[in-house]
Order: structure tokens, then C-alpha cells, then sequence
């Protein structure tokens, strides 16, 4: 007779599978919502410069600077403020899933 020693951890990857109720729902990234509208500011300086009649004490290039920095932060202040109402939005439509863990065999992947 031969013996084989007893592994104590294929007894702990040998467990009944355990299920849990999990929230699923999709959620805006910020950042891009505040580059976005920190674009927008830029965008609509460069038309503010466009539309604005050029005086001696400034050139386009200041001007546009002035108003690119004076609206930036609004502009981002309000892309937060939009991913802030879709977040909202999307824990109303947020939906459950049960997921079940699959134990390990020997080789370390999940079984089937």
C-alpha cells in the first residue's frame, strides 16, 4: 500500500460555490466630461475673440487667452456637473445580477 499525503489547501478549493446579489449599473468617467467642457470654454473664447473689435492696449492672442482661462472653469465646473445628473440617473436604472464563484482545481484555473 501506498500512502499520499494530505493536501489542506485542496480541501479549501473544493468549497460549494457561494452566490451573491451584486449592483449593476454604467457610470460616467469625470474626467472627459470635465476636458469636454473645459473645451467648450475654449471654444467659445475663440469665438468671443472673433466677435470682440480689437483695441491698442490688446491683441487677439490676450484676449483670447483671457477669456480661454475665464471660461475654462466654468466650463469644467459644468461638465462635473453633467456627469454628476448622469450618475444619478444611472443609479435609478441600476440593475441586480447573481454571481456565483467557481473554486479552483490543482493547476490554479477556474473549473468548469
Amino acid at each position: 500500500m501506498t500512502s499520499q499525503p494530505v493536501d489542506p489547501a485542496a480541501g479549501a478549493a473544493q468549497a460549494p460555490a457561494q452566490r451573491r446579489r451584486l449592483t449593476v449599473r454604467r457610470a460616467p468617467k469625470y474626467v472627459p466630461f470635465m476636458v469636454a467642457g473645459a473645451l467648450v470654454g475654449v471654444i467659445v473664447a475663440g469665438a468671443l475673440t472673433l466677435m470682440s473689435n480689437g483695441t491698442e492696449q490688446f491683441d487677439a492672442g490676450s484676449v483670447f487667452g483671457f477669456f480661454a482661462v475665464l471660461l475654462m472653469l466654468p466650463g469644467i465646473g459644468l461638465g462635473a456637473v453633467a456627469a454628476l445628473v448622469i450618475d444619478r440617473r444611472s443609479v435609478r436604472r441600476a440593475g441586480t445580477a447573481v454571481v456565483e464563484s467557481v473554486p479552483e482545481d490543482e493547476s490554479g484555473h477556474a473549473g468548469a
